[in-house]
């Protein structure tokens, strides 16, 4: 038999596994009633044959007992562990249905698991295993309409917040985007609308120094006629002296 290495504060565990571990006379050492806060506990290939000397566990949610020698004395849970949600008999040795019936009275349960006891190749097994135990939702990993069952019903919960919470953040990421994006085309026209200012300034600059040359021309034109002018005076003197 394999001695368990328990933890000293018993109380403030909430999972236990001892998979494996050799248990006495139906009991597996270690595991007393002081285990007060324990929800999951897994007691796979143990040796058990019943639960019948299961200690109280008043928070226990999950039960894992495969691959052991159980042929019955399932009102002990009810008594035990009221408050149990899911619950592993795979690879007992159920064999009738009427051995289901205390399940009846874990009115939390909502998956249960016989896959590979005697039980499970039963005509109609499915259907008379939901019709026994109506609070099921799933049986051997699918509901009666063959959907399977997530790992656990806490992950399915949580998921869609879980969702919500990752489509807030793209929201965020993407409001976060469109700002920069609405920040870069600011910059960009800003920046365009000073090349266009600056180009209106240059294009003025230019067209007032045409407007200059022009004034110069039109300023230079007189300068040369009247030096035409006292030219031809200047000639007509000279045939008047003749």
């Amino acid at each position: 038999m394999s001695h368990l290495n328990l933890p000293g504060a018993e109380t403030e565990v909430g999972e236990l596994v001892v998979d494996n571990c050799r248990c006495s006379d139906g009991e597996v050492e270690g595991l007393s009633e002081e285990f007060t806060e324990l929800e999951v506990l897994s007691m796979a290939n143990v040796g058990l044959s019943s639960l019948a000397k299961m200690p109280p566990l008043p928070k226990l949610q999950k039960l894992e007992v495969s691959e052991n020698a159980i042929s019955g004395g399932l009102n002990a849970l009810v008594e035990k562990c009221p408050g149990l949600t899911h619950l592993n008999l795979s690879s007992n040795k159920l064999k009738e249905l009427s051995s289901l019936e205390p399940l009846q009275g874990l009115k939390a349960l909502k998956s249960l698991d016989l896959y590979g006891c005697d039980v499970s190749s039963l005509d109609d097994y499915r259907e008379r295993v939901f019709q026994l135990l109506p609070q099921l939702t799933y049986l051997d990993g699918f509901d009666q309409e063959d959907n399977e069952a997530s790992d656990n019903d806490e992950e399915e919960e949580a998921g869609p917040h879980g969702d919500d919470g990752e489509e807030e953040d793209d929201e965020d990421e993407g409001s976060e985007g469109e700002e920069d994006e609405v920040g870069l085309s600011y910059l960009m026209k800003e920046g365009i609308q000073d090349e266009d200012d600056d180009g209106d300034y240059v294009q003025g600059e230019e067209e007032e120094e045409e407007d200059e040359d022009e004034d110069g021309d039109e300023a230079a034109a007189p300068g040369q006629g009247e030096k035409r002018k006292r030219d031809a005076e200047d000639e007509g003197d000279e045939d008047e002296d003749e």
